[in-house]
């Protein structure tokens, strides 16, 4: 076989880039090692239950989003800007006043940090917003949790709020990725929505996916050697063509093209199945205490109901930065600390540990690193960019139109 691109790789990146790539009327085919397109981004059914391949969210302030998406046709299901913390006794609603003005009693009255924790947080959200997300990722750059510490706030507010909230959204509890991502994942969460599409997180890989000539994705086709003008697959079948784009996570692409090694952030999430929702608020619930394991839980169908086959409610435990298939017993035992012994009656659908959840950004971390390399290879991913959709979306363009350009 012969095509003008080969993409390696049917996940969010590889998937712009394909599309990409076909828009500049190239021919082109992604290869894909699994059964499905979308990498880590993904869901399934469990029982009849919409599991998503651990908690994830997509933010709809990345504009990658609407530039590459459909996203009324997603169907999005939005979380409510705040969260529901535990601080050991009880539950605390703390939520984005200039948003929802109903929660500002709640906040204020909130015992997360102290009153000038909360005046610096509003004034560092401000600032935020009124900042251009490019403008982020440039200049000095820290560890989060060094640049939390800059700007005043507590010890208390960080290990409350900051800790699990940012934490598991990076997969990064200690604070230790740069504080560019930290000024990324704020603004996108003052500005925009956490979500989830009413069809699980799988819907997003596919939609791109559909928009795709038929043929175009071989699943099941593991790449094992490749260079400039062909990949030899696993069968030992080889397909020549002007450009080959590696468009897999960080650690394959390393061990693919002998790039230097890329760190991973795992992520573990235990899937609950209960009789009735421990909470109706459509907010994350942060574990303000840090005993964990689990550091955020989220009532999937209070936002989602179509994530169950029923009036059951899907509890999702994320424990990131933790890779532990055994770790449902310590979360169940945690849960019920919250909520007490109703939680015995919680069934366990699954357990997802994924050991590359993300690529480790750790300061000095610059973004928009170079998709073509010397030997004339295409490499592109979040391990590229910033580690998030947006960043395998925007990656994932760049480097397909910068092929096309080469293929010209």
């Amino acid at each position: 076989m012969r095509v003008d691109a080969v993409v390696v790789g049917a996940g969010m990146a590889g998937l712009a880039a394909a599309r990409a790539l076909r828009r500049s009327g190239r021919d082109v085919v992604v290869l894909e090692s699994t059964e499905r397109v979308g990498g880590r981004v993904g869901s399934g059914l469990v029982g009849g239950y919409r599991l998503d391949r651990g908690f994830q969210v997509v933010l709809t302030a990345y504009p990658e989003l609407r530039r590459q998406l459909d996203v009324p046709a997603l169907d999005l299901r939005c979380f409510d800007p705040g969260a529901l913390v535990w601080l050991g006794r009880r539950m605390h609603r703390l939520g984005d006043p200039t948003r929802v003005p109903s929660t500002i009693l709640d906040s204020a009255l909130a015992p997360i940090g102290t009153p000038l924790d909360k005046i610096r947080l509003a004034r560092l959200l401000r600032r935020l917003r009124l900042t251009d997300a490019r403008e982020l990722l440039t200049g000095d750059d820290v560890t989060s949790l060094d640049a939390l510490r800059h700007d005043g706030f507590s010890d208390a507010m960080i290990a409350r709020l900051f800790s699990p909230l940012v934490g598991g959204i990076q997969l990064d509890l200690g604070l230790t990725a740069s504080r560019r991502m930290l000024d990324v994942v704020l603004r996108c969460l003052a500005v925009g929505d956490s979500a989830v599409p009413a069809g699980g997180m799988q819907a997003l890989p596919e939609q791109m996916a559909a928009g795709l000539p038929p043929r175009t994705i071989v699943t099941g086709a593991p790449v094992v050697a490749l260079d400039a003008r062909s990949v030899r697959l696993a069968t030992g079948e080889e397909i020549a063509a002007r450009c080959v784009v590696v468009a897999t996570d960080g650690p394959a692409a390393s061990a693919l093209l002998g790039l230097p090694a890329v760190g991973s952030r795992p992520a573990t999430c235990v899937w609950f199945a209960a009789p009735r929702a421990p909470v109706r608020d459509r907010l994350v619930v942060l574990d303000g205490t840090g005993r964990g394991p689990a550091a955020n839980v989220a009532v999937l169908t209070n936002v989602a109901p179509s994530y169950s086959p029923d009036t059951t409610a899907v509890v999702a435990a994320a424990c990131p930065g933790s890779f532990d298939p055994g770790v449902e017993p310590a979360v169940r035992a945690q849960l019920r600390t919250w909520w007490g012994p109703t939680v015995d009656s919680w069934r366990h659908l699954r357990t997802d540990t994924v050991a590359h959840g993300q690529p480790d950004q750790a300061p000095p971390f610059h973004p928009k690193r170079t998709v073509a390399l010397a030997n004339g290879i295409f490499v592109c991913g979040d391990h590229r960019d910033t580690a998030s959709i947006q960043g395998a979306l925007f990656s994932g363009r760049r480097c397909g139109e910068a092929a096309a350009a080469r293929t010209a």
